[in-house]
């Protein structure tokens, strides 16, 4: 299962060195900065480029916007952050700002969920590979895919995702998300961050997911199965 170094760099500053799956690095550095509050959409990132260098890879972008006073403020302090934990005091008051609140939405029918777990495996490549990977998909309300990545981290797969949808100028409001992995409260805060209204996963909530989805308005899907779910927010 491919897993190397990626760094993210913006406006020539380090910002993070992720490990992931060297696939789909544009999406990745994108989403990322979109969910990390370092952009509020695509356009405030640009010339945005992937680079492989001899221990793993770099992604640089450019951004505009508010994200630079958050980017300065990183590279002053050198807090240590991560998209899979929390270090330190400052993460800790962080993780308890009330999210965006979602855009009211209708009501997500189970068949939807049905109909794009029967085609998920589909839109797995790594996964049928190598049997180790994440996958987050976007799905129309009824349940049709329309794009998908994948990762051996599951917060990268979701940062994916969303760049994916961001480039394609795909509102996540429109559908749902689908994510073949655990839901603790980072992949629901990404969910809300990328402007998503309806988050499906296949294994069962942390309860800081739950509450942090019920506070948001998101609509929380879990223990999703073939012809099963249960709706927990």
């Amino acid at each position: 299962m491919p897993e190397v170094p990626v760094a993210l760099e913006f406006n020539g500053l380090a910002y993070a060195v992720m490990m992931a799956t060297p696939s789909d690095l544009a999406d990745f550095a994108l989403g990322f900065a979109l969910t990390e509050g370092l952009a509020a959409s695509a356009d405030e990132v640009t010339d945005l480029n992937v680079v492989e260098v001899e221990k793993g890879w770099i992604c640089r972008a450019q951004l505009t916007g508010l994200g630079i006073e958050k980017l300065t403020e990183r590279v002053r302090t050198r807090v240590a952050e991560s998209s899979c934990g929390l270090c330190g005091i400052e993460n800790l008051d962080a993780v308890s700002k009330p999210l965006p609140q979602v855009a009211a939405h209708a009501a997500l029918d189970p068949q939807a969920i049905f109909a794009a777990l029967a085609k998920l495996r589909d839109h797995q490549p790594l996964t049928r590979e190598t049997g180790a990977a994440h996958a987050a998909a976007f799905c129309t309300m009824d349940g049709t895919i329309l794009h998908a990545r994948e990762d051996v981290g599951r917060h990268n797969a979701m940062d994916k995702l969303i760049g994916a949808l961001a480039s394609a100028g795909q509102d996540p409001a429109q559908g749902f998300i689908l994510s073949s992995a655990r839901c603790s409260y980072e992949i629901v805060e990404k969910a809300v961050r990328a402007g998503a209204t309806t988050l499906v996963t296949i294994s069962l909530p942390t309860s800081m997911a739950v509450e942090r989805a019920t506070a948001a308005g998101l609509s929380l899907w879990c223990l999703a199965r073939d012809d099963s779910v249960i709706q927990v927010a």
